[in-house]
């Protein structure tokens, strides 16, 4: 599994409760950009629309070779999951005011590009700095090494 462009924003700003994976519906193109690594998930989430799923806010760069083939940059992409992920993912988003949002784009052993999708929900800026203040507790607790070496 080799890592493409993980969002390191989305664990602080929000608390995952599950996570899945999900392909990717690409072109020629835009598969070469992502093994280029010109890809960026800060704004990205995935919406719900139609019985199918959406990756929408992604950009993925155009590919420098790609000419007239190059896709718009920020189009929404279909997810390819089963139909009844789908539905709980329905359920779960419009009832319960969850968020599903990419955590990170890989390639598998096989070649095939496939997003880690993570249902959450936003922090509210106190629980941030609860959770910053928590990981400076713990750092200060655990034994220091000598850095006389």
């Amino acid at each position: 599994m080799k890592a493409v462009a993980t969002n390191r924003k989305a664990l602080r700003d929000y608390e995952v409760f599950e996570k899945l994976e999900a392909g990717i519906e690409l072109f020629g193109t835009e598969v070469k950009s992502l093994r280029a690594g010109g890809v960026s998930l800060d704004e990205g989430y995935a919406a719900v629309e139609g019985g199918e799923v959406f990756l929408v806010g992604v950009t993925i760069a155009p590919y420098a070779q790609g000419n007239i083939f190059n896709r718009d940059p920020k189009r929404r992409r279909r997810l390819l999951l089963h139909r009844d992920e789908i539905k709980r993912l329905f359920g779960r988003t419009t009832l319960r005011g969850y968020t599903m949002i990419p955590l990170t784009i890989y390639f598998t052993d096989r070649g095939l590009a496939k997003v880690e999708l993570a249902l959450c929900r936003g922090r509210k800026q106190y629980d941030r700095r609860e959770e910053l203040r928590k990981k400076a507790m713990d750092r200060d607790e655990r034994p220091e090494r000598s850095r006389a070496r």
